[in-house]
């Protein structure tokens, strides 16, 4: 399966200020049977978005206007909990391509490289201001690795707002992202080059 190309993102974000935001919160354990990852995001954070009887919670963020937004903003040590890939699958189908913290499990960080959506770890200060600044704009720019407020005349900002700040990422989940490559997908990518190393190394001998 190809992924969406990511270059560059402009959304408002989905705001949540809370840390360690797990796993378990992200997909509930009753939903890991399914084995393919379309259709899974209408279970996304369900147990915040839907009350015990099944009915709307209409306090859930989810349920006031987010839908179209693919921006997640969460606390600190966001995926933490089980090893779970149906989170980042779930995150995906939901329609985010990325995710902001201060920072993040390694294993859901890992997962969610895989499976075509963008951790962007970002200072406590730079995230304090998109939490003070839930409706601005935030563009991510994965080539220049750098995310950003996007300007906007309706909101007076501190004279000492950061503007933008930059980001880390490996160069070859960097690739994948910008190609819309699972690891497959950049193999078989390069598999003129392959195939032609083979044959110029086919009579090598130790």
């Amino acid at each position: 399966m190809s992924f969406e190309k990511f270059k560059t993102l402009i959304s408002r974000p989905v705001i949540i200020p809370m840390e360690n935001i797990d796993t378990d919160q992200i997909i509930p354990a009753r939903f890991l049977k399914s084995t393919t990852r379309e259709g899974i995001g209408e279970n996304l954070f369900y147990d915040w978005r839907y009350n015990k009887d099944g009915s709307l919670n209409f306090e859930s963020v989810f349920n006031k206007s987010s839908r179209g937004l693919k921006i997640l903003a969460a606390g600190e040590n966001s995926g933490c909990g089980s090893s779970r890939e149906h989170a980042a699958w779930a995150l995906y189908d939901y329609g985010f391509r990325a995710v902001i913290s201060s920072s993040f499990a390694d294993i859901f960080r890992g997962n969610a490289l895989n499976n075509g959506l963008l951790p962007v770890k970002v200072s406590k200060d730079f995230m304090k201001q998109i939490f003070d600044f839930p409706y601005m704009q935030l563009k991510i720019d994965l080539e220049d690795r750098r995310v950003s407020f996007v300007d906007s005349p309706q909101y007076e900002r501190p004279k000492e707002f950061k503007v933008y700040e930059e980001f880390e990422i490996d160069l070859y989940k960097q690739k994948c992202l910008i190609e819309g490559f699972e690891d497959i997908d950049y193999l078989l990518s390069r598999s003129i080059l392959i195939e032609k190393y083979e044959k110029e190394n086919s009579n090598f001998t130790r």
